[in-house]
Protein backbone atom coordinates (compact mmCIF):
# COMPACT_ATOMS: atom_id res chain seq x y z
CA UNK A 1 0.00 0.00 0.00
CA UNK A 2 1.41 3.57 -1.03
CA UNK A 3 1.85 6.13 1.54
CA UNK A 4 -0.78 8.79 1.29
CA UNK A 5 1.49 11.95 1.78
CA UNK A 6 5.40 12.26 0.51
CA UNK A 7 8.08 13.17 3.47
CA UNK A 8 8.99 17.21 2.88
CA UNK A 9 12.89 17.71 3.44
CA UNK A 10 12.14 21.09 4.66
CA UNK A 11 10.74 22.39 7.88
CA UNK A 12 6.66 22.67 8.07
CA UNK A 13 4.99 25.92 8.21
CA UNK A 14 4.69 25.65 12.00
CA UNK A 15 8.02 24.94 12.37
CA UNK A 16 8.80 28.09 10.66
CA UNK A 17 6.82 30.25 12.32
CA UNK A 18 7.67 29.43 16.25
CA UNK A 19 11.63 29.57 14.85
CA UNK A 20 10.59 33.17 13.94
CA UNK A 21 8.78 33.65 17.24
CA UNK A 22 11.58 32.40 19.04
CA UNK A 23 14.32 34.48 16.68
CA UNK A 24 12.27 38.07 17.60
CA UNK A 25 12.39 36.93 21.03
CA UNK A 26 15.72 36.28 21.82
CA UNK A 27 16.75 39.38 19.46
CA UNK A 28 14.72 41.32 21.88
CA UNK A 29 15.89 40.38 24.87
CA UNK A 30 19.84 41.15 23.50
CA UNK A 31 19.17 44.29 22.63
CA UNK A 32 16.97 45.87 25.52
CA UNK A 33 19.99 44.24 27.47
CA UNK A 34 18.03 42.49 30.13
CA UNK A 35 21.25 40.03 31.02
CA UNK A 36 23.86 41.66 33.39
CA UNK A 37 26.90 39.48 31.07
CA UNK A 38 29.82 41.36 30.19
CA UNK A 39 30.32 39.97 26.71
CA UNK A 40 26.70 40.28 25.66
CA UNK A 41 26.67 44.00 27.05
CA UNK A 42 29.49 45.20 25.40
CA UNK A 43 28.39 43.21 21.96
CA UNK A 44 25.86 43.57 19.15
CA UNK A 45 24.53 40.57 18.53
CA UNK A 46 22.84 39.42 15.23
CA UNK A 47 20.44 36.30 15.12
CA UNK A 48 19.67 35.65 11.22
CA UNK A 49 18.03 32.52 11.34
CA UNK A 50 16.58 29.98 14.33
CA UNK A 51 15.79 26.18 13.56
CA UNK A 52 13.52 24.93 15.61
CA UNK A 53 13.14 21.08 15.57
CA UNK A 54 9.79 18.80 14.50
CA UNK A 55 8.54 18.24 17.83
CA UNK A 56 9.32 22.36 18.74
CA UNK A 57 11.37 21.07 22.02
CA UNK A 58 14.86 22.44 20.22
CA UNK A 59 15.48 25.30 19.26
CA UNK A 60 18.65 26.50 17.09
CA UNK A 61 20.02 29.57 16.76
CA UNK A 62 22.84 30.93 14.55
CA UNK A 63 24.36 34.36 15.75
CA UNK A 64 27.07 36.24 14.70
CA UNK A 65 28.39 39.40 16.67
CA UNK A 66 28.95 42.44 14.67
CA UNK A 67 32.24 42.67 12.63
CA UNK A 68 32.63 39.00 13.65
CA UNK A 69 34.76 39.90 16.72
CA UNK A 70 34.80 37.42 19.82
CA UNK A 71 32.39 34.61 18.52
CA UNK A 72 33.54 32.07 21.06
CA UNK A 73 33.09 34.38 23.96
CA UNK A 74 29.59 35.27 22.67
CA UNK A 75 28.40 31.83 21.71
CA UNK A 76 30.37 30.90 25.25
CA UNK A 77 28.40 33.67 27.38
CA UNK A 78 25.21 32.58 25.14
CA UNK A 79 25.61 29.39 26.43
CA UNK A 80 25.86 30.48 29.91
CA UNK A 81 22.56 32.42 30.10
CA UNK A 82 20.73 29.76 28.19
CA UNK A 83 18.86 29.08 31.14
CA UNK A 84 17.73 33.23 31.54
CA UNK A 85 17.74 32.96 27.98
CA UNK A 86 14.97 30.13 27.91
CA UNK A 87 12.88 31.84 30.60
CA UNK A 88 12.56 34.99 28.55
CA UNK A 89 11.49 33.16 25.03
CA UNK A 90 8.96 31.13 27.29
CA UNK A 91 7.42 34.51 29.14
CA UNK A 92 7.37 36.05 25.10
CA UNK A 93 6.27 33.19 22.97
CA UNK A 94 3.21 31.09 23.72
CA UNK A 95 4.30 27.47 23.19
CA UNK A 96 2.52 24.35 25.51
CA UNK A 97 7.02 23.42 26.45
CA UNK A 98 9.84 25.97 25.84
CA UNK A 99 12.45 25.15 23.86
CA UNK A 100 15.91 24.31 24.55
CA UNK A 101 18.29 26.58 22.91
CA UNK A 102 21.37 25.88 21.16
CA UNK A 103 23.40 28.43 19.83
CA UNK A 104 25.72 28.37 16.88
CA UNK A 105 28.05 30.58 14.98
CA UNK A 106 26.56 31.27 11.66
CA UNK A 107 28.49 30.50 8.58
CA UNK A 108 25.67 32.13 5.50
CA UNK A 109 28.27 35.68 6.01
CA UNK A 110 31.27 33.39 5.47
CA UNK A 111 29.69 31.01 2.61
CA UNK A 112 28.25 35.13 0.86
CA UNK A 113 32.08 36.34 1.28
CA UNK A 114 33.31 32.89 -0.63
CA UNK A 115 30.99 32.86 -3.32
CA UNK A 116 31.12 36.71 -4.05
CA UNK A 117 35.29 36.22 -4.18
CA UNK A 118 34.48 33.58 -7.20
CA UNK A 119 32.23 35.91 -8.59
CA UNK A 120 34.98 38.57 -8.79
CA UNK A 121 37.17 36.10 -10.25
CA UNK A 122 39.06 36.75 -14.01
CA UNK A 123 37.91 33.39 -15.36
CA UNK A 124 33.92 34.21 -14.35
CA UNK A 125 34.82 37.22 -15.61
CA UNK A 126 35.79 36.28 -18.92
CA UNK A 127 33.28 33.55 -19.11
CA UNK A 128 30.49 36.46 -19.07
CA UNK A 129 32.21 38.82 -21.37
CA UNK A 130 33.58 41.56 -19.10
CA UNK A 131 36.89 42.57 -19.72
CA UNK A 132 37.29 44.00 -16.22
CA UNK A 133 37.06 42.15 -12.66
CA UNK A 134 34.44 44.69 -11.88
CA UNK A 135 31.56 43.33 -11.24
CA UNK A 136 29.55 47.14 -11.18
CA UNK A 137 26.12 47.51 -12.76
CA UNK A 138 26.51 48.26 -16.91
CA UNK A 139 23.60 50.56 -17.14
CA UNK A 140 25.45 53.26 -18.14
CA UNK A 141 27.02 51.60 -21.01
CA UNK A 142 23.23 50.60 -22.51
CA UNK A 143 22.58 53.99 -22.55
CA UNK A 144 25.19 54.56 -24.94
Amino acid sequence: MAKRFEQTTGPSQRQQRVAELVRHALAEVLSRGDLQDDVLTKNVITIPEVRMSPDLKLATAYVMPLGGRDEAAVIKALDKNKKILRQEVARRVNLKFAPDLRFLRDESFDEAARIDALLRTERVARDTGRTGIDLSDDSDEQDS
